[in-house]
């Protein structure tokens, strides 16, 4: 029986106006030996045109550029080719837009000055189905609802609390192996209640439970310290 090959390398788009900002992040990912840039652009129009043609498995994608932006961009690429992990970046001053974000079907959001170091950590995490949510934007994201705060609704109020409570994890952005050392549950136990949410609330994948924590009212809308 021979051996298996080599895994093939993660493919990345990186989607920016500011070809610096492309230049850097492409620099740094291209020093991995499983990551692969593919490509850039630098507008969304472009971005659609490139994924066609790349076939990426993540993209980097920008808020704010010309001709088409990152949410609407975002909306059509994974209507077009639902495989693709989008990771919107932003800085704080794009916070307005990150629900926006994962309402068009991106897996989260990374911060613009992330540390090199973190880049393909974040590449390999949303390739993988993990939901990239940086603790500054995540706090500045509850934020959004102190405007008009509720009361959990029915569907929350009618989980079982350790539900409830992975429910909350996940909208921290914690992995399964974090939520299960934090919770003090293995992590089979805890893939076996992010199943259960997925059924529960209808949806695919995590970024639809992190809406669905925010919207019914589950997740802290305290401001940060």
């Amino acid at each position: 029986m021979s051996a298996p090959g080599p895994t093939a390398p993660l493919r990345v788009l990186i989607v920016d106006d500011q070809a610096l900002v492309r230049a850097g992040f492409a620099s740094i990912l291209q020093r991995e030996d499983d990551v692969e840039v593919v490509g850039e652009a630098a507008d969304g129009v472009e971005a659609l045109q490139a994924v066609a043609r790349t076939r990426p498995d993540v993209v980097l994608m920008d808020v704010r550029m010309p001709r088409m932006d990152g949410i609407a961009t975002t909306r059509l690429l994974r209507a077009r080719h639902p495989a693709v992990k989008v990771v919107v970046l932003t800085t704080y001053d794009l916070d307005e837009y990150l629900l926006d974000a994962l309402r068009a079907g991106a897996s989260g959001f990374l911060l613009k000055d992330v540390r090199a170091e973190q880049l393909p950590g974040a590449v390999r995490a949303a390739a993988s189905g993990d939901v990239l949510l940086s603790g500054g934007p995540t706090r500045r994201l509850a934020q959004a609802f102190i405007a008009s705060p509720r009361q959990p609704s029915a569907r929350i109020a009618g989980l079982p609390a350790r539900e409830r409570e992975v429910l909350g994890s996940v909208a921290q952005g914690l992995s399964n192996a974090q939520i299960a050392a934090a919770l003090h549950l293995g992590e089979t136990t805890v893939k076996t209640y992010v199943s259960r949410l997925l059924n529960r609330f209808g949806t695919r994948d995590r970024v639809g439970l992190v809406i669905a924590a925010y919207e019914e009212g589950l997740v802290s809308v305290r401001s940060p310290d």
